[in-house]
């Protein structure tokens, strides 16, 4: 981005910075002492510095640049795995972040992926997993589509960049193809197929609730912001679907005490990490699944956090701060919040930041120095949302 006119040196950026250095200084103390407040006054000390803990890689992941149309692309490098760049599922679990700070990053965390779509270069009803492999972005390079996920992903955030600027531009720009994607959704997302989430580690499966909700919560995304650009009647349509999905999945994914890992298993159970949009928009749609997930998890935990799922051990510590920002009380969120605080404090793998790691033992999995810990801002959205 700042050799974006082509006319500038690294050199000459080194000696903008030397001269601006007591300037630069004085905001980064700032920002600082407004970032710790922000953090503890949403979830207390240990949360903050997990905050602070994760800031610097969270932007470290991304490399910023203008697109020939003027749009800001703020592209994630798929960092420990395959190399991605411009991830849709990393963007998702980032975005608070960005939304929290600077909207115009929300929306470069997802402008390549919009052009990608409208370009005619890819071709199918729901978006691409990634635009290539880093550093060049030419197309997807993943092998095998997310379509529910990233569908879901795409809708969800640009509601909430809509939201965060309180006014439907950015999605009337993209209207046609939001509207496929929702409708794709609207077809395909309530029970999904065969096919992976951003989990992917954990193999394909089918009948995913979790990805379902994903689904439903896109679509009342959609159905707001057609209500936001005075769109009416398609906001009635779409908001009613989305209540009869969620009123199906409500009865369909119970099993007793919690909710299950997928449709057809009553005897497991999973995070359901994408339901807190409810809670922060307001929908009102899954308060009640919310309260019953959060008093199950409780029960749950292991010393270093609560597992993604009934499956294994092994958890994603951006999810489980997503998940605690379910809970009713601040005290119920820190207890989700202190085993994580736990695992970083006394972790032996020696590794930047990973998200992905044990609950019984203090090691990694794999996964290090990625961007969607940027997810962990997600309680600082939510508690400066309730305070507009």
């Amino acid at each position: 981005y700042w050799n974006r006119n082509g006319d500038a040196s690294i050199e000459g950026q080194f000696t903008l910075a030397a001269d601006d250095y007591a300037g630069l200084k004085e905001r980064c103390v700032r920002f600082d002492n407004d970032l710790m407040h922000d953090a503890v006054q949403a979830g207390g000390k240990h949360y903050a510095e997990l905050c602070a803990l994760a800031y610097r890689q969270t932007l470290a992941a991304h490399k910023l640049i203008m697109t020939p149309e003027g749009d800001l692309a703020y592209l994630s490098k798929e960092c420990d795995s395959n190399g991605s760049i411009g991830t849709v599922d990393l963007s998702y679990p980032s975005s608070p972040l960005f939304l929290l700070y600077n909207p115009e990053l929300a929306k470069a965390l997802i402008n390549f992926i919009f052009h990608y779509s409208e370009s005619g270069k890819w071709t199918s009803p729901y978006p691409a997993h990634d635009v290539g492999t880093y550093p060049v972005a030419n197309g997807q390079t993943f092998v095998g589509d997310m379509p529910v996920e990233e569908a879901g992903n795409m809708l969800i955030l640009t509601d909430a960049i809509c939201k965060a600027e309180g006014a439907p531009d950015y999605a009337l720009r993209h209207w046609e193809v939001l509207t496929q994607w929702a409708d794709y959704l609207v077809e395909n997302g309530l029970d999904p197929a065969d096919q992976l989430c951003t989990d992917d580690f954990a193999g394909r499966f089918p009948r995913n609730t979790n990805l379902s909700a994903k689904a439903v919560l896109a679509i009342a995304a959609y159905a707001d912001l057609a209500e936001m650009a005075d769109k009416t009647e398609v906001a009635e349509k779409y908001s009613a679907k989305a209540s009869e999905m969620a009123a199906w999945w409500k009865k369909t994914a119970v099993a007793g005490d919690h909710y299950a890992l997928t449709f057809d298993r009553g005897d497991t159970w999973s995070q359901k990490y994408n339901l807190v949009w409810d809670k922060l928009w307001g929908l009102n749609m899954f308060d009640d699944v919310m309260e019953k997930e959060i008093n199950y998890y409780l029960k749950k935990q292991n010393v270093y956090g609560l597992p993604l799922d009934c499956r294994k051990g092994y958890t994603k510590s951006d999810w489980i701060l997503w998940t605690a920002c379910m809970a009713k009380d601040n005290e119920t969120f820190k207890k989700f919040v202190s085993p994580v605080y736990k695992f970083y404090s006394e972790t032996t793998s020696r590794v930047p930041m990973s998200d992905w790691f044990e609950t019984e033992k203090p090691v990694w999995v794999s996964f290090r120095a990625r961007s969607v810990i940027g997810g962990f801002w997600f309680k600082v959205l939510m508690d400066k949302n309730d305070n507009k």
